[in-house]
């Protein structure tokens, strides 16, 4: 297949499937979590077109990372749950494995203990049956889709270091790394203290 012809399907996929199936994954999460505590958001959204043909194109070894691109990447829908502490993001996990019984998951950390960076919890989940319906091409639905569980400030620091840091084109200096890792430590420390706050005063309404 070209790089026109999967172009030309991704977008009729785009159009007539994982919009809509965004959507109505967006309204089913937000069904099943509805009694659960200290929930940002929730959101669902497609690949755009632009995202899903760069990553169709990515060489690994000098070869493409993908053979059957439309069939092999998992995230052409993306959810996204952020929760306010880390203990909120670990219970919401527990449930997502309750009722999904993932392909994959995935904890995203750093490599090493004296590095900062993304941090969160991901899923590649089968698609719910009960979202697709008999007016969205079945050769359009895709099989899975992918989840990212974030706390407040993993959120908030990925989509900006994402904006700003994670483009193929720009090479950071050492000082803007350091200001990157700077940002991210700080993330960490915010989470660290108001888990260890939303602890203390539970026990203190507790005792």
């Amino acid at each position: 297949m070209t790089n026109g012809e999967l172009q030309e399907l991704y977008l009729a996929r785009y159009a007539q499937a994982l919009r809509p199936l965004a959507e109505r994954l967006e309204n089913h999460l937000r069904e099943l979590f509805a009694t659960k505590p200290h929930i940002d958001r929730i959101s669902a959204r497609p690949k755009s077109p632009e995202r899903f043909i760069q990553k169709a194109s990515k060489l690994e070894a000098g070869s493409l990372r993908y053979s059957d691109p439309i069939n092999q990447i998992q995230d052409q829908i993306g959810a996204r749950i952020v929760a306010f502490y880390t203990s909120d993001r670990d219970a919401l996990a527990a449930v997502v494995k309750d009722y999904f019984a993932p392909i994959e998951e995935k904890q995203i950390i750093p490599d090493t203990p004296d590095r900062f960076g993304y941090e969160g919890k991901h899923f590649v989940l089968f698609l719910p049956a009960d979202i697709v319906t008999a007016d969205i091409p079945a050769q359009h639905v895709p099989t899975f889709f992918e989840l990212q569980i974030q706390t407040l400030f993993q959120h908030a620091w990925g989509e900006a270091n994402h904006d700003l840091a994670y483009k193929p084109f720009l090479d950071l200096t050492s000082d803007q790394q350091r200001k990157v890792a700077f940002t991210a430590a700080q993330a960490w420390g915010a989470d660290l203290i108001f888990q260890e706050l939303a602890a203390d005063l539970l026990q203190t309404v507790v005792a």
